[in-house]
Parts: structure tokens; sequence; C-alpha cells
């Protein structure tokens, strides 16, 4: 019985000028198979997706589609050859509803959007068994929500090759396993699936084979129940990697903030978070754990002075800061670094060069009407040598980069500013294993500088393992406050759903002392 490959692509290579992104490449996906592809950041896997939906041809080599070769030249040609592709990066317009996003799309519409469109939309997303409001706007919608649009949308145009480019980046556990379950219904139907994930749990849970690429070139194939995930990192990095994350014992200091019955509202005006209490210590990894839209958005945003707060205080060496802008909260001696979870829209500027987004940091320290150019060349050569950013050059645009080095230039800069608090939602989303390590060591190292951190993170295996404490927000409501080596995931997932509220025992909270001296009588690690 000759077998019958959905996708097969042969000798494939793609060069962007002197950088070869993919080398002489063979890979074949079957019908009814769910592949993953693996590789560190800059490997060549997204390139090679964007290949099979139209956005890049290759320079050399063939495609053959349910056996016969054929030419994409577009994502037009890749849809009606029945290739849909979820990207990492959303592709969508923000005025517009969940809905229109998707029936903009759609074949022959005519002039009149069909009046149906919101009723068929929501049908279809239910019987896949995802949650959405098809009239709700683009700019309305959490990233999860976004991320769920995009994965519906493309399902809604009856793919039959699906590739997903880290579709559950910003997921919640719930969703990502509704996900899953999807992609077995259709792996059933004879579905072929492409998935690129960092998550090596979810490789071996979700995935029927995995290819991995390593510097663009073709490394090896393998069945998912004969291999490891060790055996795994180590095709994908070429040499052993250590996979426990270290949590160094650190002494910490006093408070460098204090938050205080803060109360914020979202962007539909509604309670994102209410009269939530807690400090954020020197030499300190303060994770925050709940599920996606539960307020961590909004929480970040506030602290960082994004974000106009109802009620409450911020309090940083007795002063109040509340209200104040980024720059007026640097003035006041702290030194604040945010690293937002949507890194493109909100961290950095995507037309500009990796030189030029470090010089955002900082071009208001030039001297006289000139900014300092060489001084964000120098910075941005470090921060890609140190973090092994893969990029041409300085000069490369960001929107250029892989998902992952874009959140190493974010970092980067971020860390070089030399920060005395940290914010940080979702810093490894989209990075390699190799890339997350890395990341994991450099947060560890600010927290033995003394620095603070608030740490947002969807792994509850990486949050017990690095965080010092991790508090719980379920409903924009603080669960409890645990301390990360005491708690279980059991524990934390009930928190997290409200089941369990542990918010009178804080791991971090004063006992019996006035809120107008929480500061000054904060209590030692030992009395927490």
């Amino acid at each position: 019985m000759t077998e019958q490959y959905a996708i097969e692509m042969r000798g494939i290579t793609k060069c962007f000028g002197p950088t070869v992104a993919n080398k002489d490449i063979d890979l074949a996906v079957r019908e009814g198979e769910i592949l993953a592809l693996l590789g560190e950041n800059g490997s060549g896997k997204t390139t090679l997706m964007n290949m099979l939906s139209g956005i890049y041809k290759p320079d050399k080599g063939s495609i053959f589609v349910n056996g016969a070769e054929v030419s994409i030249n577009s994502p037009e040609d890749s849809k009606r050859l029945g290739i849909g592709m979820v990207h990492q990066h959303f592709k969508l317009v923000d005025v517009f509803s969940a809905a229109d996003n998707i029936w903009m799309g759609k074949e022959k519409t005519g002039w009149v959007l069909g009046k149906n469109r919101y009723g068929s939309i929501e049908e279809m997303a239910n019987k896949f068994g995802f949650e959405i409001d098809p009239r709700k706007k683009v700019y309305n919608m959490s990233v999860s929500e976004k991320q769920t649009l995009e994965i519906i949308k493309v399902l809604y145009y009856g793919a039959k090759i699906i590739i997903l480019d880290e579709p559950t980046a910003v997921l919640t556990v719930q969703e990502i396993q509704k996900l899953f379950a999807v992609l077995r219904k259709m792996k059933e139907q004879g579905h072929a699936i492409i998935i690129i994930t960092h998550k090596l749990n979810e490789v071996m849970e979700i995935s029927d084979r995995v290819a991995i690429l390593r510097k663009g070139e073709y490394i090896t194939t393998v069945n998912t129940s004969e291999t490891s995930e060790q055996a795994l990192t180590e095709w994908m990095v070429g040499r052993k990697v250590d996979l426990n994350i270290d949590r160094p014992v650190v002494e910490t200091t006093k408070p460098l903030l204090e938050v205080r019955d803060l109360t914020i509202k979202n962007d539909e005006n509604a309670v994102a978070i209410d009269k939530v209490n807690f400090y954020i210590r020197g030499g300190e990894i303060l994770g925050v754990a709940g599920i996606a839209g539960c307020g961590q958005k909004e929480l970040c945003e506030a602290i960082a002075g994004l974000r106009p707060i109802s009620e409450g205080q911020m309090i940083h060496k007795g002063d109040n800061i509340v209200g104040l802008s980024p720059k007026e909260i640097l003035e006041k001696g702290i030194s604040m670094s945010f690293i937002p979870e949507d890194r493109l829209g909100m961290g950095l500027a995507p037309s500009m060069s990796v030189a030029e987004n470090m010089l955002l940091k900082k071009y208001r320290a030039s001297k006289g009407p000139f900014v300092d150019r060489q001084a964000g060349y120098k910075d941005a050569e470090e921060v890609i040598r140190n973090l092994g950013v893969v990029t041409p050059s300085v000069h490369t645009p960001v929107r250029r980069l892989s998902g992952g080095n874009v959140q190493k230039v974010l970092l980067g800069r971020e860390i070089k500013a030399g920060p005395n608090v940290i914010v940080t939602a979702y810093p490894v989303r989209g990075l390699d294993i190799n890339s997350s390590y890395t990341i994991y060591d450099i947060l560890n190292q600010q927290k033995k500088d003394g620095v603070g951190i608030l740490f947002v993170g969807e792994d509850l295996d990486v949050m017990m393992a690095l965080c010092d404490k991790i508090m719980v927000l379920c409903h924009g409501k603080v669960m409890g406050v645990v301390h990360a080596h005491k708690t279980t995931k059991e524990e934390l997932g009930l928190m997290m759903t409200g089941a369990l509220d542990l918010s009178e025992r804080y791991a971090d909270k004063p006992a019996g002392i006035a809120k107008d001296s929480l500061i000054e009588n904060a209590p030692s690690e030992e009395e927490a």
C-alpha cells in the first residue's frame, strides 16, 4: 500500500540576501497525522511554513500536495489548495468585529455583508468548542481571544492542511486542552496538521511525529512515542542541555514597591483588579498565576504607569506613585522595566531596527539636540551577543525577526536599562528551550543583584521552579500568595478557578500591622 502524503517538501532552499534561512529541507506530513516542527529560534521553522502558506516562494525545491506538484505563489493559491496557517503574529483588522474579520476573507461575499454572519460564525465556533463573541471588536479583545479568532478563521475556511505557529503561546491550560481536542477530532477526519511549538510537553502529548530543524537545516524526524524531551532538546541544540531551573537563595530586602487595595478597570470599564494587596521585594521573584483575563494584563500595565488606577495606592519609599507617568516614576528613583505580553504591539516598534528599538529606552538621556545612535548600535550588538539573537544585523527591522528573537530584543533592552523592579508578562513566550533557560538565568541574576521581579507566567511547572512566591488571581481578586516550594499544581489550579480561597493566609502578608505602616514594618522572610 502506497503511503499518501498530504504535503511533501523536497530540497527546499530559501535565502534572504546572504542569509540562508532554509537549506535543502525535506519534510513530509501524512493525512490524519499531527507533525510537530521543532527548532531553536531562527532555525527556519516559520520561514519554511510561510512557503506553504504563500507568503514566500522557495528559491529551490518542490512542493507536492496530495501527490501532485504545485506552485504556491500567494496566500490565495495556498487557500485554494486547502492549506491554512495560523500565524504567530496576528493578521487581524483591529476596528472590525470577530465575525467581520472572518467574513471579509470569504470568497464571493458581494457588496453587502451577510446578515447571518454572526450566527453562522458563532455556530461554527460552538461546534469546535470555542467561546467567542462574534460582535466583539478586535481592539477590545485579550491576546488569547485574538489567538482563538485566528484559529477559528482558518477552520471556518475549511482547510484540510492546517499549520499552527505557536498556537498555545497565549492560551490557558483549559483552552489548550480544548484546542487539542479539536486537533484530535480533525486528525480523525483525515486532516494533516503541522504544529510549531517550543513546549516539549505539548509535543509529547499531541504529536505523532516530530521533525527537527537546526540553523536552517533538516536534522531528523522521529516518532513521538519513541523519543523523549531530553533527546528532542539535544537534537534541537546540538548538545546536552540541563533542564533544571535554578532558584538561588537570596537574602530579600524590604519591599521596593507595595500595592495597597488596588482597583483597576479594563478597556470596557469593568473591574479587572479588585482591591489587590501585595509586595515586590528586592531579591525575590513573585509569580502571578491565573486564567487568561483574570486581570494580569491590567495589573502589569497599571504598575508600569500605562493604565489609570481607580482606587488604591502603589508605595515606593513612602511616596504614592499612582497617577505618575513612567517618566515621573523614574524621576522618583524607581527604575522600572516592563516587558508586556504583546511584544510587537506594545513593547517594540516593529518597523524600526534592533538598534533603534534600543534607543527608545534611553534617547532622552542624549545631550544636545541629536540622538547618540552609536550607543544604540553598541547596546544592540551586546544584546545580540549575550542572548544569541539571530538577525542579519543591528539594522534589521524587528518585524523581520522570528517571534523568539523579537522577545529576546525586548527583554535585552529592558534588562540593559538597569532596573530595580522588573514587571514581565510571559517573558519566554515563543522562545525555544535553550533560549528560555538563558532568560531564566538572566532573571535569576537580576534577583541576585537585588532586583524585585513580578513574573506573570502560564507554565505552572516553571513558576513553581523559578519563583519564590506565587500570587494567584481569579476574576481580579487575590486567592492567596503561597510559597512556590510549598504548593502543588493542583492547589494552584483550584485557586485559579476560584474553588480554593487562601487569601487569609498570604505567604507574604503581615498580620496585625496598620496599613499606613506596612513598608516600615514589613515582616522578614521568617515572619512572613
